[in-house]
C-alpha cells in the first residue's frame, strides 16, 4: 500500500481550501453585485414582468379669454382598454364589444385574443360616447376596462377656430394655440398598475399602484370674447351680403400687442375639422396670407415723411392732375381727373396716389425702405401661432424710380395682415413696435394661481411721440372728412385708412374687377385702445372700394367693441362732413308728456309707431337725446291720462 506523506496531504488540503475560498469569494462578489449594484434594475424588471399598466390621460388645460370665459374645454369621453388574458369568454366578449362599438366581430375577436398585456381599439374605442359607456358598464365584461379620458370641446363653435386650432384623437395639439402650446397644455399621463401571474390572471393579494396624471396648465389669452363675437357677426353679415372669395378681421390692443380678436372666412368647426377642406383649416389668413396692401400702406409713407420733417400737412400743398410721370411711366390716381389743388392733409384724406408718390420721392429709396424695414415688413412678427408669412419686398438692387413710387402708395410689395396691424399700431401708439401675442398668462388648474405671465415685448420705437400724434390727427381727419367717412362712429373719435388692392393673377398680371378691399381703423383717436383691420377678398355685386365695403364693417366693430369694453364716448373729436346722399344723424326729441296731436312739429325726419290707447305719450324708445339715422322709427306708448304730471 502506497503511503502519502503528511506534507502532501497538507498541500492538497491547502489547495482545496484556497480553491473553495476563491469560489466563495466569487459567489460573495456576485451576490453583492446583484444586491447592491443591479438590484434595483432587477427589481424593476421583475416588477415589469409581473405588473400590468392601464394608462390615464391627464386633463388638458383649458383655453380662456382675457376675462376667464372658456374658449376650449374638456368633456368626459372614456376609452376602452382590453386585457386579453383576463377575458374568460373571447367569443361572447367580442360579440358584445362589436355591437357597442359598431365594429366587425372579426376585428373585436382579434383584439380580445391578441397576445399583449393590454389592447386599445382604435379609433372606435377611443373617446366613446355616453351611450357606449353606459352599455359597456352594464355588460361588465371580464378583461374590459374603461380608462378615464376626455375630448376637446369648443363652446363657441367655429368662432376663433383658426386661432384655437384643434387636437387629435390622443388630445395632441394639431393646429393653432393647441399646437403652439401643446407641451404646457397637455400635462403628464398617469397609470394604474396591478400584478398578474404567468397566465395574466390578476393577483388579488397584491395592492395596485396608482400614479395620478398631472393635468396641463390653463392658458388665459388676450382674446376678448365680446370683441370676438362682434367681429364674427360682422364677417358673417359681410359674407352674406357680398359673397366674397374670403374675408378676415383682426383686432389688437396697440398699447400691448395683445390680440383682442382674429377671424377669417371661410372657417370650420374645430371639433369636426376632418370634415373641412385642409386648405381651410391650414391657412390662418390674418397671419398667413400675403397680398399688396394698397392704400393702408400709405400710413407708413406718411409716418416716415413726418418723422423726417419733409412735409407740413397744413402748410405744404400739392396739385393732382390725376396722374404723375415717373421715369417715363404715368402713375394714375384712383380718381379720374385727380383731386386738383390740395394741402397734404387733404392728400391723406383723399388717399391721393400722386401725392404719396411725391412723398416717396422726397424720402428717397434708402430712407423709405429703412422705415419699411423698421416697421416690421418683410419678416415675421413673431406672433405665437404657426404658419406666419414673411411678405415680399423689392430687393434694394431692384428698386428703381417706378418701384419707389409704387411702394409709396402700397403697390408692388406684399405684406401680411398682422404686419399691417402691428405697423399701424406703432404709428399711432407713440411709435412703439410691439410683438403681437395671444397668450397672456398660465394658470394652475387646481389652485387657480398664476404660474407665469407673458409680458408685452417692445421691439423698437420707430417714430417719435409727436410724429405719432400727427399721424393720428391726419387719420382721424380721413374718417371725419375724407374717404373713411363710412367708419365714423358717433360719440367716439375714430381714425383710419382705406385700402383697395389689385390682385395678381396666375400669369403675373393684375386681375380685372377683382380686388382685396380693406380698412384699418383705431379709436379713440387721442388715446387708442383698439386697432381693427378688415379685408374682404373680391366682394360681389358692389363697388370694390375699401371705403364702400370694409370701412362700415370696421366702424361697426369699433363702435360696439368700445361700448363692450366700457370705453366712454369723449368730446373734442372732429365732426363728420356729410356728403350726398349721406345725412347727419337726428337727435331724438323728448316726447314724454306731449299729446299725440303735437307730434307733427317734432318728427319731421323720423317716423312713429304707437302702442296703447289714449292721447298722452307716457314713454318712448329710443330715449330722448339719442342720435339715430334720418327716417328711423320711434316707438311711443300712449295712455288716457298723463301720468308724467
Amino acid at each position: 500500500m502506497k503511503r502519502v506523506s503528511t506534507v502532501t496531504v497538507r498541500k492538497r488540503l491547502v489547495t482545496v481550501f484556497l480553491i473553495g475560498l476563491v469560489f466563495f469569494a466569487i459567489i460573495d462578489f456576485r451576490l453583492g453585485y446583484v444586491q447592491f449594484i443591479i438590484g434595483d434594475q432587477l427589481m424593476d424588471l421583475a416588477d415589469e414582468s409581473w405588473s400590468r399598466d392601464i394608462k390615464f390621460q391627464p386633463e388638458r388645460g383649458y383655453i380662456l379669454d382675457v376675462n376667464g370665459d372658456v374658449l376650449a374645454e374638456n368633456v368626459t369621453a372614456p376609452s376602452v382598454v382590453i386585457v386579453p388574458r383576463q377575458v374568460k369568454d373571447p367569443e361572447y366578449t367580442a360579440e358584445k364589444i362589436a355591437s357597442v362599438l359598431d365594429i366587425t366581430y372579426e376585428k373585436a375577436l382579434e383584439k380580445v385574443t391578441e397576445n399583449s398585456s393590454s389592447v386599445n381599439i382604435r379609433p372606435e374605442g377611443i373617446k366613446i360616447s355616453n351611450e357606449q359607456e353606459r352599455a359597456l358598464r352594464t355588460l361588465n365584461l371580464d378583461g374590459v376596462y374603461l380608462a378615464k379620458d376626455s375630448k376637446r370641446h369648443y363652446p363657441y363653435g367655429d368662432d376663433l377656430a383658426h386661432v384655437l386650432g384643434f387636437t387629435g384623437i390622443d388630445n395632441q395639439g394639431l393646429m393653432g394655440l393647441e399646437l403652439y402650446y401643446d407641451e404646457m397644455l397637455n400635462g403628464d399621463e398617469g397609470s394604474l398598475s396591478f400584478y398578474s401571474d404567468a397566465k395574466g390572471g390578476r393577483l388579488e393579494q397584491l395592492a395596485d399602484s396608482y400614479t395620478p396624471p398631472k393635468d396641463g396648465l390653463d392658458l388665459k389669452t388676450t382674446i376678448d370674447s365680446r370683441v370676438q363675437t362682434i367681429m364674427e357677426r360682422e364677417l358673417d353679415l359681410a359674407v352674406a351680403k357680398y359673397n366674397p372669395d374670403g374675408a378676415l378681421a383682426i383686432a389688437v390692443n396697440p398699447k400691448t400687442g395683445g390680440v383682442l380678436g382674429m377671424t377669417s372666412r371661410p372657417t370650420f368647426n374645430p371639433e369636426n375639422y376632418q370634415e373641412a377642406n385642409p386648405d381651410i383649416y391650414n391657412r390662418n389668413l390674418p397671419i398667413w396670407s400675403t397680398y399688396e396692401p394698397g392704400s393702408t400702406f400709405k400710413i407708413i409713407t406718411l409716418a416716415a415723411a413726418l418723422e423726417e420733417d419733409i412735409v407740413d400737412l397744413d402748410e405744404d400743398e400739392f396739385h393732382d392732375p390725376g396722374h404723375i410721370e415717373v421715369d417715363g411711366s404715368n402713375l394714375h390716381c384712383w380718381k379720374d381727373g385727380g383731386h386738383g389743388h390740395q394741402t397734404f392733409l387733404e392728400v391723406v384724406q383723399n388717399s391721393c396716389n400722386p401725392g404719396f408718390v411725391h412723398l416717396g420721392q422726397e424720402l428717397g429709396k434708402e430712407k423709405l425702405f429703412s422705415y419699411i424695414d423698421s416697421f416690421g415688413f418683410g419678416k415675421k412678427t413673431g406672433i405665437d401661432l404657426q404658419g406666419e408669412g414673411n411678405g415680399i419686398l423689392f430687393k434694394p438692387e431692384n428698386v428703381g424710380p417706378v418701384e419707389l413710387a409704387t411702394t409709396a402708395f402700397g403697390q408692388g410689395v406684399s405684406v401680411t395682415p398682422i404686419q399691417q396691424v402691428m405697423a399701424v399700431s406703432a404709428a399711432i401708439n407713440g411709435g412703439y413696435l410691439y410683438e403681437p401675442h395671444v397668450a397672456k398668462e398660465w394658470v394652475d388648474p387646481q389652485t387657480k394661481e398664476v404660474v407665469s405671465k407673458v409680458e408685452p415685448t417692445v421691439k423698437d420705437q420707430i417714430i417719435s411721440t409727436s410724429t405719432s400724434e400727427e399721424v393720428r390727427r391726419a387719420l382721424e381727419s380721413v374718417v371725419a372728412q375724407g374717404s373713411g367717412r363710412p367708419a365714423y362712429v358717433d360719440g367716439y373719435r375714430v381714425g383710419g385708412k382705406t385700402g383697395t388692392a389689385q390682385k395678381v393673377g396666375p400669369n403675373g398680371g393684375y386681375l380685372e374687377n377683382n380686388h382685396i378691399v380693406s380698412f384699418i381703423g383705431f379709436a379713440p383717436a387721442d388715446d387708442p385702445e383698439i386697432v381693427v383691420y378688415v379685408a374682404v377678398d373680391n366682394p360681389k355685386d358692389t363697388m370694390q372700394f375699401g371705403s364702400v365695403v370694409s370701412a362700415p364693417i370696421v366702424g361697426s366693430i369699433i363702435g360696439d367693441s368700445l361700448r363692450a369694453l366700457g370705453v366712454e364716448p369723449r368730446e373734442g373729436g372732429m365732426d363728420k362732413e356729410y356728403q350726398w346722399p349721406d345725412e347727419p344723424p337726428v337727435e331724438v326729441p323728448d316726447l314724454i308728456g306731449l299729446k299725440k296731436g303735437e307730434l307733427t312739429k317734432y318728427m319731421t325726419n323720423l317716423t312713429v309707431e304707437a302702442s296703447g290707447q289714449g292721447d298722452y305719450i307716457v314713454d318712448q324708445s329710443p330715449k330722448a337725446g339719442s342720435k339715430v339715422e334720418a327716417g328711423s322709427k320711434i316707438r311711443i306708448f300712449l295712455s288716457e291720462e298723463n301720468d308724467t304730471d
